[in-house]
């Protein structure tokens, strides 16, 4: 389950991170530009990279950029205009999407247990 969505993530990613240097606001929706693209460039990159490397690294990329997601979405909020800090183009539906993605990631980092209980039947 939890290689199916990062690797779900890391395709997306890869694909927002593209379409972003051909479309602002991208899908009419979320203004981006160039840092920001590069950044769903390499959040992409990264998730498909741990994706070979077993549950232990999919977990801690699902922690790290759960919390790094959440971050940003706050920080737009908290802001005013549309920049992140000054280092990238955010809008209000960029920062939910943020959220929202944080709260995906740190549920598959932080929620799922990093193994199953056998099942045990007696008779």
């Amino acid at each position: 389950m939890e290689k199916n969505i990062i690797t779900i993530l890391g395709v997306v990613f890869l694909v927002v991170g593209v379409l972003g240097f051909f479309n602002d606001p991208l899908l009419g929706v979320f203004d981006v530009d160039t840092v920001h693209n590069i950044i769903h460039l390499l959040s992409g990159a990264l998730a498909l990279v741990v994706v070979g490397m077993g549950a232990e690294a999919l977990r801690m990329y699902a922690k790290i950029f759960g919390a790094v997601y959440g971050v940003v979405g706050a920080v737009g909020f908290l802001t005013s205009g549309d920049m992140i800090l000054g280092l990238f183009m955010s809008n209000t539906a960029g920062d939910v999407l943020h959220l929202a993605l944080a709260v995906v990631l740190l549920y598959v980092g932080f929620g799922r247990p990093s193994h199953r209980d056998p099942i045990v039947t007696s008779m």
